[in-house]
C-alpha cells in the first residue's frame, strides 16, 4: 500500500473555470481576481483582501507596510517554514526567536513578553498545522508594548478562534493557497486587512507601484481605447495574483469548509486511533478555537526510527520543520520547547482522497511499534 503524504484535490468546477479564464484572452491580474478578492474578504469577515502570488509575498508586503527602520526586532517563531523569516531580512530587519508552546508548536505569548526590548516593534504569528495562536494574549501584548501583529495564517485557511474565522482578528493576515494547502490553487496567497488606506497601498506594492493595473487601464474595463497613462507613486513588487489562480481559489473557496470538515474527521480518527501509544504524545487545542487541520502531526521518541518504518512500508511522512534558528544563516536561540519539539514532530498523511482504510493501516503500523 503506497499512502501520500499530500495530495491536492482540485474540484471539477475549478478545472472548467479556470479552462473558461484561459480561453478567454485575458489570463492575468483582472476581474476573476476581483472577484475573488471580494468574495475571499466575505468568507473571512475582513473589510479588504489583496490576491497575491504566494503567502510569502503577503508576509512581505505586511512587514512592509510596518514601515520599520533597519536593525528594527520582529519577534517571530523559529517553528515556522523559512520565508516566515526570510521577509523579516528582506525589510533589513533583525528576527528574534521566541519559544513554542510545547504541544501546540504556536509561540508562546510568555516567551515573546520575555524578548521584548526597546528595539521591538512587531511580532509574527504563525498558526502552526492550523491551530490557531493564543490571538487574546498576542494581542494583549501588542496593545501594551505598541507593537504590530503579523498573522501567519498560511496553515489555517477556514480556522476559527472565538467563532470567528482565522483573518478577521487583527490588521495583517496572510494566507497560502500553495498546492497543497486547505485552499489549493497550484500557488498563489493573499493579504486580509482592516484599513483601506492599507488595500490601496497594498493594491499598487503588488504591482509595481502602479495605480492603476493593466486591466483597469483595458478596452474591457474601460470600454474605452486602452490607456497606457498611469503614475507610480513609490517602488513595488511583481506579486499580484492572476485571474488562473483566482478562478481555481473561487470554486475552491465554495468547498472549503466541507473540506476541512473531511480533515477534521480524519485528524480525529488518527487520534483515536493513536491514543495511549507508548512513545507518542498528541498534539492539543483549547475548546475556543477551531483548526483547519492543514496538518496531522504527534511527537514520537526516537522519531527517525519511526520515520523510517512508515516509509519502508509505504507511508509519506515529513517533518515540519527542523528549528529556522538552526540554518547557517540566523543566529541559534535558546529556545528549549521548540528544540524537544523539533526532535520528535513528525507529519502523518492528511488530504482529501484519504480513505479509512489508508488511516487504519498507517496507526496500525504505529501502534505495532518502531
Amino acid at each position: 500500500m503506497q499512502v501520500q503524504l499530500f495530495k491536492p484535490r482540485i474540484r471539477e468546477e475549478a478545472i472548467t473555470a479556470v479552462t473558461e479564464v484561459l480561453r478567454s484572452g485575458w489570463i492575468g491580474l483582472g476581474p476573476k481576481t476581483a472577484d475573488f478578492e471580494k468574495e475571499f474578504a466575505a468568507y473571512i469577515g475582513a473589510p479588504y483582501c489583496v490576491g497575491l502570488n504566494s503567502c510569502t509575498s503577503a508576509l512581505h508586503l505586511a512587514v512592509k507596510l510596518l514601515d520599520l527602520e533597519p536593525g528594527d526586532e520582529v519577534i517571530t517563531t523559529p517553528v515556522t517554514f523559512v520565508s516566515t523569516n526570510h521577509v523579516i531580512l528582506y525589510e533589513r530587519l533583525k528576527p528574534v526567536f521566541a519559544d513554542i508552546q510545547p504541544l501546540t508548536g504556536n509561540l508562546d505569548p510568555r516567551s515573546v513578553e520575555e524578548r521584548i526590548t526597546p528595539r521591538t516593534r512587531a511580532v509574527i504569528a504563525m498558526h502552526y498545522g492550523g491551530c490557531p495562536c493564543d490571538l487574546d494574549e498576542l494581542y494583549a501584548l501588542g496593545r501594551k508594548h505598541n507593537l504590530a501583529i503579523v498573522e501567519d495564517c498560511a496553515h489555517a485557511c477556514g480556522a476559527e478562534y472565538h467563532g470567528k474565522k482565522i483573518g478577521s482578528h487583527g490588521d495583517l493576515h496572510a494566507f497560502s493557497f500553495h498546492a497543497v494547502k486547505n485552499l489549493p490553487t497550484g500557488d498563489g496567497g493573499a493579504l486580509t486587512v482592516r484599513s483601506a488606506a492599507h488595500y490601496e497601498k497594498l493594491r499598487r506594492l503588488r504591482w509595481m507601484g502602479i495605480d492603476k493595473n493593466t486591466y483597469e487601464r483595458s478596452d474591457a474595463a474601460t470600454q474605452k481605447a486602452y490607456s497606457w497613462e498611469y503614475d507610480v507613486r513609490e517602488v513595488g513588487f511583481k506579486y499580484h495574483m492572476s485571474d488562473i489562480e483566482a478562478a481555481i481559489a473561487r470554486e475552491q473557496l465554495k468547498f472549503l469548509d466541507e473540506d476541512n470538515a473531511r480533515r477534521a474527521e480524519i485528524v480525529s480518527m488518527y487520534y483515536s486511533e493513536l491514543a495511549n501509544v507508548p512513545g507518542l504524545e498528541l498534539l492539543r487545542q483549547k475548546a475556543d478555537r477551531r483548526s483547519s487541520n492543514h496538518l496531522c502531526c504527534v511527537l514520537a521518541e526516537e522519531r527517525d526510527r519511526l520515520v523510517d518504518r512508515l516509509r519502508n512500508s509505504g507511508v509519506g511522512v515529513s517533518v515540519h520543520y527542523r528549528r529556522n534558528d538552526l540554518y547557517s544563516m540566523y543566529e541559534e536561540s535558546r529556545v528549549p520547547n521548540a528544540e524537544r519539539f523539533c526532535s520528535r514532530v513528525i507529519s502523518l498523511p492528511l488530504h482529501l482522497f484519504l480513505q479509512d482504510e489508508d488511516i487504519c493501516y498507517v496507526s496500525g503500523l504505529i501502534r505495532e511499534g518502531w
